[in-house]
């Protein structure tokens, strides 16, 4: 995922409203991002990795929107050097609590362990009356470069 002309970044954002069928939603709006950056879920080995990668993040984050704070209303995905950066910004200012090592044999509630594990980083901070939860997926150099191989 090279930043394109310039050598600029590019930021995308999808304003959402309730929660029927938006992590679909979400999920279609990433990968056509992704696609259009030269990334695409049938690539090459390691970069269809990273596709699903972060498919399954965008997925966690918005789920985690409707489940706990009401819905989402905003995903942005901005690439910008070697990093994507993901943000889902809602309306709850509580910020995301992991579950307890003893709540972990319960379903549900392992979204913010799978950010743990696929992010470099992730966090969440305050953004008007609610907040935006946020992680970062770093793109390795050959990773950048790959996008542009016939």
């Amino acid at each position: 995922m090279g930043t394109g002309p310039g050598g600029k970044g590019q930021t995308r954002r999808l304003a959402l409203f309730g929660t029927k069928g938006v992590v679909s939603r979400c999920r279609d709006f990433t990968e056509q991002a992704l696609a259009d950056w030269g990334w695409t879920a049938n690539g090459r080995g390691e970069d269809n990795a990273l596709v699903e990668d972060v498919l399954l993040l965008v997925s966690e984050l918005v789920t985690n929107a409707c489940l706990h704070a009401g819905g989402p209303e905003e995903l942005m995905l901005n690439r910008s050097g070697g990093r994507l950066r993901i943000e889902v910004a809602d309306a709850e200012p509580r910020p995301p609590r992991r579950r307890l090592p003893n709540e972990l044999s319960q379903p549900g509630g392992h979204g913010l362990i799978i950010l743990e594990r696929l992010a470099h980083r992730w966090g969440a901070e305050p953004r008007g009356n609610g907040k935006v939860v946020w992680l970062e997926v770093r793109l390795t150099p050959a990773r950048g470069q790959a996008a542009h191989r016939p």
